[in-house]
């Protein structure tokens, strides 16, 4: 632009070193001036005229619109003529053409004096940065496009996998990256940062893994990264990432089958509550001994299978989609559930309040949600299909299964770590379970203000190493030793077993729990 011979007179006739008319319009192709409408408003300067960039079809792009001729902005939008010129009405207007990759455009340009060689050189050049600036943006608008069909596309398979369709999971997922599902098991990471970071947090994870996970910007939590990782090794490349990251934390999932990638999750997100207090921001989730693993196997399979034998008459895909909905809504808040399910909120409460009607209980009591919540992780290992008619019959009841030495002496010792805080908070944890988590009602009980059954339930969780103040395993696991040391009478589940009367289980009336 700057060349020849116009180009050396405008930089001889510069004054005291101000920039040319060419240097101020290339200053528009910086990645910081890259902007068609602020090329419009210079070129109205420069020119000294009202300029006009529309479509062939009369829409506005940018500038002020003007009084055009519809036969000519066709004929040069369809390439008919090159450009166009005319006088009259006291003004003179020129037309020129400027290729976009999707629609054509045309420049309108009009001044009330005539256009002489430096107005017309302004026009001219000024047409080809936009059809620069509108080609890099076209791009640019379709890479984008693609990288959110691509993310939509990735959120859409792991939604597939919350729900336990690894069949169709690895169907969608074959198409775009073969190889990717083909195992059995797998690990889930949660890496956080930021809100703003993310976006770009994910394009590391996706460079990190070399595209051999699935990479997904969480729905539920803005600042969360979700990789679902068949190799093991994937664990030091996400390591190595956070570290060279302030304010990125990692938490990881022990592996785990593929159709319980939403236990893996869970895992991430406990362990990423660790990693927020460790040196190298990293966490796995800790092993440890889980009261369903005390049980009898036989004992807790038939059990579950008593539980949910309610659901057993619904169609198989309309009582997998109520069994994973509800394992994702007892594990997280129904917003949150709704979110990596890719259904409202109020699609997930209708399936859960289905659920509740089916088995004839009442999911605002925290003890019947910790016992269909240790049903529906159990189910997970077992076969489609209802029970066998004479295990159903012979299955144990709640007062039963849980009886065993190994699961009391575990309920004992866990809670036992309370005693020796002078404030009984093994007392208050308990008022407040009892109360639904409700720490107004549950202060009510226990005659103390809300704040202290708030401050002496945060207590705990580090004493416990669960977190309790949200809902999850953490939680259930607590509750569910306080009704196998027989702190809290047991919830009123039809057909497992009849519930003990109030407070039988505890010597402590405030404790007993109501279905």
């Amino acid at each position: 632009m700057t060349g020849g011979a116009y180009g050396a007179r405008q930089r001889d006739g510069r004054s005291g070193g101000r920039p040319t008319w060419a240097e101020e319009l290339l200053g528009h192709l910086r990645p910081a001036g890259r902007d068609v409408r602020r090329v419009v408003a210079w070129l109205a300067g420069a020119a000294q005229a009202t300029v006009a960039l529309q479509d062939a079809d009369g829409t506005l792009l940018a500038g002020t619109g003007l009084p055009l001729r519809e036969d000519l902005v066709a004929d040069v939008a369809a390439r008919r003529i090159a450009s166009a010129a005319w006088d009259g009405d006291g003004r003179h207007l020129r037309l020129i053409r400027v290729e976009h990759p999707a629609r054509p455009c045309v420049l309108a340009v009009s001044r009330a004096t005539p256009f002489d060689r430096h107005a017309s050189d302004v026009v001219t050049h000024t047409a080809q940065v936009l059809e620069l600036l509108l080609a890099a943006h076209e791009s640019a608008a379709a890479g984008h496009r693609l990288r959110r069909a691509t993310s939509d596309l990735r959120l859409a398979i792991l939604q597939l996998l919350m729900v336990e369709d690894t069949v169709a999971a690895r169907r969608v997922a074959a198409g775009f990256w073969p190889g990717l599902l083909d195992t059995d098991t797998t690990y889930v990471y949660v890496v956080e940062t930021g809100p703003g970071e993310r976006d770009r947090l994910a394009e590391e994870c996706l460079d990190a893994t070399r595209e051999e996970a699935l990479v997904v910007r969480c729905p539920a939590m803005d600042g969360h990264v979700i990789v679902v990782a068949p190799r093991e090794a994937t664990n030091d490349a996400l390591r190595s990432l956070v570290g060279r990251h302030p304010g990125t934390f990692l938490g990881g999932s022990l592996r785990q089958n593929l159709a319980r990638t939403a236990t893996a999750y869970g895992q991430a997100v406990s362990a990423l509550a660790v990693a927020r207090f460790r040196p190298d921001k990293t966490a796995v989730y800790a092993e440890r001994t889980h009261p369903e693993r005390l049980m009898d196997p036989r004992a807790l399979r038939d059990w579950t299978a008593r539980v949910l034998r309610p659901l057993d008459t619904l169609p198989h895909h309309t009582r997998a989609e109520l069994l994973a909905t509800t394992r994702l809504g007892l594990e997280f808040t129904a917003v949150n559930a709704a979110k990596v399910l890719g259904v409202s909120r109020n699609t997930v409460r209708a399936r859960m309040e289905r659920v509740e009607a089916l088995l004839r209980t009442d999911f605002s009591d925290l003890t019947v949600r910790a016992v269909v919540h240790l049903a529906l992780n159990t189910q997970v290992g077992l076969p489609d299909g209802p029970p066998d008619a004479d295990s159903a019959r012979l299955a144990p009841g709640l007062a039963d299964l849980p009886a065993g030495p190994a699961v009391r002496t575990w309920a004992r010792d866990l809670l036992g770590r309370l005693d020796t805080d002078a404030r009984n908070t093994r007392r208050t944890l308990r008022a407040w379970i009892a109360a639904g988590g409700n720490a107004e009602r549950a202060a009510q009980t226990l005659g103390v203000h809300a704040q202290t059954v708030r401050e002496h339930v945060r207590s705990a969780e580090p004493v416990l190493e669960r977190r309790l103040l949200a809902a999850g395993t953490d939680l259930y696991e607590v509750v569910l030793a306080h009704l196998v040391a027989g702190d809290l009478g047991r919830p009123v589940l039809p057909g497992v077993g009849e519930p003990s009367a109030p407070g039988t289980n505890s010597g402590h009336p405030d404790s007993s729990v109501h279905g």
